[in-house]
């Protein structure tokens, strides 16, 4: 597991919580995370997406879909939806597909194995729980906090095992599906030029590359956090940084060991509904692909 401390080069995303906004000018609650719930890209936030208004129960949904591309020609789309109930329970659910590109053709002629599925689908179903709201008890100093509760289901994996013989259940992958676990403290600072927002989390895992290769059945506590910079109330840029396990055997030019993430992201309120991000990911070595980059675009709908 390699753990770069180059965290927070600089990534975006825009929240309508916080007091550092005019009422009429707040941007939206926080984008949807590439698995589902309210956050950045692939690191998230206390903060809850789109609660109800009050004297309402639920909030208004919340969808979102995106696509991430890497220099080599690999692709990953994801769709997601939030909804929250109060302003205390967000439900959310994420479905990320990946374009294994030209990797079946590289295993078919190193192994002679032959993979029939092209893309792999990861679900995710997503639970989180807020017990302190940004202010609560008239403490202005007190951050938000959320709990989370993340269930991955690979639905392709275990054909995949299957047509490779069994080679990543020997290379240490057991389970096509796992539960993460996440806290998360956000904090938005506003003695500043311009309003930062900081956010941190921890999480427990097994999930290979979150959960696109399997579960290891190795827990680890795993940190990732991000900063957001309000450049003005409708365009923002920060960072993020999510540390990554490394519990499995690679596979010499086929399957590379796990590395860290990180990114350099944008993003733009576009009006009250919608909002547009986009950025730049360095998702270290990924399956046969060495310092992968990418990019992605992503947009949010709030009704």
């Amino acid at each position: 597991m390699k753990f770069r401390p180059a965290l927070l080069l600089m990534s975006g995303f825009l929240f309508l919580q916080g007091n550092a906004f005019a009422e009429d000018t707040r941007p939206p609650l926080p984008l949807h995370g590439i698995e589902g719930y309210g956050g950045i890209a692939a690191t998230y936030s206390a903060y809850l997406a789109n609660t109800a208004t009050e004297g309402n129960i639920f909030g208004l949904p919340s969808v979102g879909a995106g696509v991430l591309g890497t220099t080599e020609g690999r692709f990953m789309g994801f769709t997601t939806f939030t909804e929250t109930i109060g302003d205390r329970l967000e439900l959310g659910y994420g479905l990320d597909v990946l374009s294994l590109n030209d990797l079946p053709d590289l295993v078919s002629e190193k192994t002679g194995m032959n993979i029939g599925d092209n893309e792999v689908y990861l679900h995710n179903f997503n639970a989180r729980l807020a017990l302190l709201k940004e202010g609560d008890f008239h403490q202005a100093w007190l951050p938000a906090v959320t709990i989370g509760a993340h269930y991955k289901y690979n639905s392709t994996l275990e054909n995949i095992d299957t047509d490779l013989n069994g080679t990543l259940t020997a290379i240490g992958i057991e389970d096509n599906d796992g539960i993460d676990y996440t806290l998360y403290v956000t904090k938005m600072v506003n003695f500043l030029p311009r309003p930062l927002l900081l956010n941190f989390g921890v999480r427990n895992s097994d999930a290979a590359h979150i959960g696109l290769l399997g579960f290891t059945g190795e827990r680890e506590f795993l940190f990732e956090g991000n900063a957001v910079l309000f450049v003005t109330d409708r365009f923002a840029v920060g960072g993020e940084y999510r540390q990554k396990p490394d519990n499995y055997d690679a596979i010499d030019g086929l399957v590379a060991s796990e590395d860290d993430w990180w990114s350099v992201v944008a993003a733009y309120v576009v009006n009250d509904s919608l909002t547009v991000s986009g950025g730049y990911f360095n998702l270290g070595d990924v399956l046969d692909e060495e310092n992968s980059n990418a990019f992605a675009v992503k947009m949010k709908w709030e009704f």
